[in-house]
This record gives C-alpha cells, sequence and structure tokens, in this order.
C-alpha cells in the first residue's frame, strides 16, 4: 500500500510559477513510478508528466513540455512537479499518482492516487 498527499496548490498569476509536491507512505516508494495528472472542471483527467523508479527516465504531455518539470527524491519518498509559466488553461486539480508497473501516461495504469492539489491560474 502506498499513500499519496500533494501540496503546494494555490492560486497564482499567468506567467507565474508553482512547484507541486507529493509525499509518499511506505518504505517502497522507490520502487514505484510517479506520475501527475490533472483534472480540469467538466473535464477528463489528462496526463502531465511521469518519472521512472530511478528519476532517471521522464515523460510529458505536449501542453506542458517546455514548462514543467518533474523529479523525484527518494530518500524524502517525494515527487515534485515544478511548474513555470502557468497559463490559465492550467488551472485544475492536480493529483499524483503511483505505478508498480512502470510509467504510465494513462490514468488506468495507476495503481494508487493521492485526493489532489488545486491549481488555479489567474489571466
Amino acid at each position: 500500500q502506498v499513500q499519496l498527499v500533494e501540496s503546494g496548490g494555490g492560486l497564482v498569476q499567468a506567467g507565474g510559477s508553482l512547484r507541486l509536491s507529493c509525499a509518499a507512505s511506505g518504505r517502497t516508494f522507490s520502487s514505484y513510478a510517479m506520475g501527475w495528472f490533472r483534472q480540469a472542471p467538466g473535464k477528463e483527467r489528462e496526463f502531465v508528466a511521469a518519472i521512472s523508479w530511478s528519476g532517471g527516465t521522464t515523460y510529458y504531455a505536449d501542453s506542458v513540455k517546455g514548462r514543467f518539470t518533474i523529479s523525484r527524491d527518494n530518500a524524502k519518498n517525494t515527487v515534485y512537479l515544478q511548474m513555470n509559466s502557468l497559463k490559465p488553461e492550467d488551472t485544475a486539480v492536480y493529483y499524483c499518482a503511483a505505478s508498480a508497473r512502470g510509467p504510465s501516461t494513462r490514468a488506468y495504469g495507476m495503481d494508487y492516487w493521492g485526493k489532489g492539489t488545486l491549481v488555479t491560474v489567474s489571466s
């Protein structure tokens, strides 16, 4: 079992930055690939970024490539999402997720989910 708790969301102006954190419980965090997904009001949950268990491989949605960076610190059981040059269309609830089967860009490929943190970008 892995429990995930996101933090770092909030209100920011367009062009600003935020860093999301996801703290994981359990001793096996380093064996899980991690991902960030988001869901805007009235829309389906979508992939944002993923990282392999070692942190050596990362994946990004085209919409965030070059602006967002995913990273992890296995010693702290934490995964991060650095978000720069934020746009109003980035407004959503951001979810952290863990997969025992490797990085996935599909929500159904993830095994554990956090409850999410809200990011609001004003224009």
